[in-house]
């Protein structure tokens, strides 16, 4: 906020001095011109007044957000500051995955509230915020079976995109003999074609969109257009149907896939003679795979269509490129695929055609399959399109960069590449193809993994600060690379900081993430002698009891889904570093649920964790918990139980009864007292 601030600053202050910098002008001008008429004043001849010629600049349309636009691109992106979308207050700024979809949701779900109750209270808001009026701030108008309704209501309707309201205003206005004009039928035609009889989500809801179009993109492909609903039946209803009309019917049923109807129609289409528009065409090659089974024929198809399209003298555009790259990416094998995605590539840049964002993706998914030859197709698509800026054209434009950024993890391996990539997304407004959440989130993903994996953990660490946890949250995939790769060069310096980045990003109930911080922890000791590491251990152990705390709450939650906690190597591990940091209380309180739940704990301990634990009684002079840790070793049957009963014996003066325990449990020989050189002569 206080960037915006000074780039308003700067902004006014420029303003000021290019005034006063007008103003300088517009006096000497004056000056020059008193000066001119003085000395032609003494002459006595007047120049004739020069004709002005006044040029009005053409209008430049500006959006609403414009200006806000030309500020935010005097600061800059700043990926350390949260989005601007969530309060700027520590305790509101979401630390989670699941805190950044609820508070963005929330704040839009009180936006969905306000236009509920203007829209119930309508009478209460007749006032006018703005003159002329502003239709967004105006209740919409209600309308119901007694309604009376004219044909200006059905326009206003289909105009505003209001899909169920211009359903009911028709089938008043068929009840009540009022005739619709042709052209009208026809914009009400395309308007439930394209949105299936479904009214949309308005614009103004971003955040929603923004969650929900990634499930929506997931969703299986399959059949959703409505039968037997208004539209057919307007088109039904025609007298003489011209080619418009088969246009919004074929590409409405091909949208939804209705397939068989769509094919039916266009066959329909041949057979009268009636000519069809290029975007038509281009629905139908987008079906093209669900209209025929084998690989061949679907070929065969787009070759039919493309040759129906060259006899009625259409010109192919981008849709016809993506509609056919479509197609061959659902063609199997792998030398045909490529062969007929470089030849049409060749084909349509004779043509003039530049290929899109989505023809780029196509291309990699024809090219860079799974269980195919590893392609390098995406440097040759990088030195093609590297430092440009695209707009969108296509839906799947939105697909390129996460699919490339996958390409570059799991089939090339490429971290170069892949900075590249990143390089590319975040050139000019390039941003704006990320597509939606989901996608935003593989494509971190990927890029994140790729770089725990192959990059050195310093440089990495600096792409780690810069992102998270404002722009990405690491998934508990990619957090369980980041430990190993923490693991793999002993950087156990970072290990507090990753914990506490576990906790903010709702980690702590991934055993598999707690199991293996533990095990870093254990299995790096930190060295007495270096003073940074020094204080680590007793990190450690801070770290090891909140995770044991945590575990312990959400196992006795109303809702637990266990009821053991930790399991009993991960407990073994939360003894041993308390017991190394000398923490008595707590390394007693980890061995009392040890010794006390042991029927119910899942595994057993490990026994350096127990070995440890009976050092630190020795320290604290308390001989009957280190019997206790003895009686456990000895009933669960570690063979180290002598070597620690000996341990005991020599450690301690102990009284007859305890002595008598230690046979009990681990038999006389440990309690021998030791023959020195002299006596065992």
């Amino acid at each position: 906020m206080n960037n915006l601030w000074k780039s308003m600053y700067r902004l006014r202050v420029h303003s000021r001095n290019h005034t006063l910098a007008y103003g300088k002008v517009f006096s000497a001008s004056q000056s020059t011109s008193s000066q001119l008429a003085s000395s032609t004043g003494e002459t006595g001849a007047t120049a004739p007044p020069a004709k002005e010629k006044i040029v009005i600049p053409t209008r430049i349309e500006r959006g609403p957000t414009d200006i806000l636009m030309a500020l935010s691109a005097t600061v800059g992106f700043d990926p350390t500051a949260p989005h601007y979308k969530y309060h700027d207050d520590p305790y509101l700024i979401p630390t989670s995955n699941a805190n950044k979809k609820t508070y963005a949701l929330a704040q839009e779900a009180g936006r969905k509230a306000a236009h509920w109750i203007r829209q119930e209270n309508a009478k209460l808001f007749r006032h006018m915020e703005a003159d002329p009026p502003v239709q967004a701030f105006v209740p919409t108008m209600v309308y119901n079976e007694e309604s009376q309704v004219e044909t200006t209501d059905l326009q206003q309707l289909i105009d505003s995109v209001e899909v169920k309201d211009a359903i009911l205003v028709y089938n008043l206005l068929k009840k009540n003999g009022i005739e619709v004009g042709d052209e009208l039928k026809q914009q009400l035609l395309e308007l439930l074609c394209f949105y299936n009889h479904e009214d949309t989500l308005p614009e103004q809801f971003i955040e929603e969109r923004w969650f929900r179009q990634g499930t929506v993109g997931r969703e299986r492909q399959r059949k959703t257009w409505k039968d037997f609903e208004l539209a057919e039946e307007l088109f039904h209803g025609l007298e003489s149907k011209r080619s418009e009309h088969y246009c919004a019917m074929i590409r409405g049923m091909a949208r939804f896939f209705q397939v068989e109807k769509a094919w039916a129609l266009y066959q329909e289409t041949v057979e009268k003679g009636i000519e069809l528009d290029t975007n038509t065409f281009n629905s139908l090659l987008h079906i093209a795979s669900f209209l025929k089974e084998s690989y061949d024929k679907r070929w065969d198809l787009v070759c039919e269509v493309m040759t129906t399209m060259k006899q009625q003298g259409l010109r192919p555009n981008l849709g016809t490129l993506n509609g056919i790259l479509q197609t061959v990416t659902t063609i199997g094998g792998y030398n045909h695929p490529r062969t007929y995605a470089l030849k049409t590539l060749a084909e349509f840049k004779q043509l003039g055609i530049e290929p899109s964002l989505a023809s780029w993706y196509y291309m990699l998914v024809i090219f860079c399959r799974e269980r195919g030859p590893v392609s390098h197709v995406l440097h040759d698509i990088m030195n093609e399109i590297e430092g440009k800026e695209f707009t969108i054209q296509d839906p799947k434009d939105t697909f390129f960069f996460v699919t490339a950024m996958d390409v570059c993890r799991n089939h090339l391996h490429d971290k170069e590449l892949a900075k590249r990539v990143n390089q590319l997304l975040h050139q000019g407004e390039n941003y704006n193809l990320i597509g939606d959440s989901y996608k935003e989130s593989i494509y971190y993903r990927h890029y994140f993994a790729l770089l725990a994996t192959t990059e050195p953990l310093d440089s990495f660490l600096e792409t780690y600060h810069l992102l998270v946890p404002n722009v990405y949250i690491p998934e508990p995939s990619v957090m369980e690379d980041i430990l190993r790769s923490v693991e793999m060069n002993t950087a156990i310096e970072q290990v507090p900081l990753l914990w506490s980045h576990m906790v903010q990003f709702d980690h702590t109930g991934r055993e598999n993430l707690v199991s293996l911080l533990l095990h870093i922890m254990v299995t790096n000791q930190p060295s007495a002698d270096e003073p940074k590491h020094a204080e680590l251990v007793q990190r450690f152990a801070n770290i090891a009891w909140d995770m044991w705390n945590r575990m312990e709450e959400r196992a006795t939650a109303p809702r637990a889904t266990t009821t053991t906690g930790m399991p009993g190597p991960m407990l073994g591990d939360v003894l041993l570093l308390c017991a190394r940091a000398g923490d008595y209380e707590k390394a007693t309180a980890v061995f009392t649920k040890l010794s006390k739940e042991q029927n119910s704990i899942v595994g057993e301990p490990r026994i350096d964790g127990l070995r440890e634990f009976v050092n630190l009684c020795v320290a604290n002079r308390t001989p009957s918990v280190a019997l206790q840790c003895l009686q456990y070793c000895s009933e669960n049957g570690y063979p180290e139980s002598v070597d620690i009963g000996r341990h005991i014996f020599n450690s301690f003066t102990l009284d007859q009864t305890q002595l008598s325990k230690i046979r009990s449990l681990v038999g006389a020989e440990a309690v021998k007292p030791k023959q020195n050189a002299a006596g065992s002569e």
